[in-house]
């Protein structure tokens, strides 16, 4: 376990209270926050999992997912372990849930040199929620900028403004999960908050991260219509250009509920793709229409997409259709 002094904190009477987060946990001597991830020694909190690797690869940028940002492309990937959110259908709980998974320390600059052994864009944060890694995350960072290379986060988005603001100064491109658009589904199922993931998403948007969006659509908790469509208005009332992957769930964790019906998954396809230009169905895609990238202006298949064979085919250096010329804001 390596330790480090946490950045967002106060004293409180009761101990110390983390402000990372919007569960700004009061912590008392010896015990830790909802994340798991930080503790309270002798009245000063401390990060348990700074430098600590449970899972490396060298991954295709579109397993993120990420459609929009430099397609076809590889990124080398890391994630440590704990989460600030309970989803009882997580896909990564091993990890995200577990404390104890065993782990090797990597310093900055050792991640960094080891990443630039590879053919990679840069370096993303991902497979555990990477915002209660927020020091080592914001550390390595700053030292893959220095490098020219790119900064990916793949985040529940569960962050408060002032770390999240930091962040969005060294992140070129962000995946966040939106996994309901209900926030009694956020504040008793998932344990998180809604109204900080949208706020997130815009302020992201806003300060010129490229920003993609992914729901998980499970079976009894958000496979709702009505709530999905809302999900895409509200995407598109910041930026109708902005990617929206809904994804199926499968049974996984503490949640056994069936797969999501495919149907109703293209139904929500097919709604939303009138108010947002581009819809990914991901891990129901090929088979299925959501994809590829399709221009909005002319309709020319801009970027092809078998698993994650990816093929750049009518898309100019900077990102523009080589058609018709619309900017779909690709970064290349």
């Amino acid at each position: 376990m390596s330790m480090n002094e946490a950045m967002f904190y106060e004293k409180s009477d009761a101990g110390v209270r983390c402000l990372l987060c919007p569960h700004n946990c009061v912590i008392g001597e010896g015990n830790r926050g909802v994340c798991n991830t930080r503790v309270n020694i002798e009245g000063r909190l401390f990060s348990t999992n700074y430098g600590e690797i449970t899972a490396m690869a060298m991954d295709p940028v579109e397993k993120k997912p990420l459609y929009h940002f430099y397609p076809g492309s590889a990124i080398f990937s890391v994630g440590s372990r704990g989460c600030n959110l309970k989803c009882p259908f997580c896909q990564n709980w091993q990890i995200s849930q577990n404390s104890e998974y065993p782990a090797t320390f990597y310093t900055p600059k050792d991640l960094v040199n080891r990443a630039l052994k590879y053919d990679t864009i840069g370096i993303a944060y991902t497979y555990n929620e990477p915002s209660v890694w927020f020091e080592y995350v914001m550390d390595v960072s700053e030292i893959v900028c220095s490098k020219g290379l790119k900064n990916v986060l793949v985040s529940n988005g569960t962050l408060n403004e002032k770390p999240f603001d930091l962040l969005c100064g060294v992140i070129d491109a962000m995946n966040i999960d939106l996994k309901s658009f209900n926030g009694d589904v956020y504040r008793k199922i998932i344990k998180g908050d809604l109204e900080t993931v949208k706020r997130n998403i815009a302020t992201a948007h806003s300060k010129g991260v490229l920003v993609e969006v992914t729901t998980l659509v499970v079976t009894g908790i958000n496979d709702n219509f009505e709530e999905l469509i809302n999900i895409s208005d509200f995407l598109a009332s910041i930026d109708r250009s902005i990617p929206w992957h809904i994804s199926r769930y499968h049974p996984s964790y503490k949640y056994d509920k069936d797969p999501t019906d495919i149907d109703f998954m293209i139904d929500v396809y097919e709604a939303a793709s009138e108010s947002l230009d581009y819809v990914y169905t991901g891990n129901i895609a090929p088979s299925l229409p959501g994809g590829d990238t399709v221009c909005p202006g002319c309709g020319t298949i801009l970027v092809s997409r078998s698993g994650y064979n990816v093929v750049v085919k009518a898309l100019d250096g900077q990102g523009k259709c080589s058609g018709c010329g619309h900017d779909t804001g690709i970064r290349m």
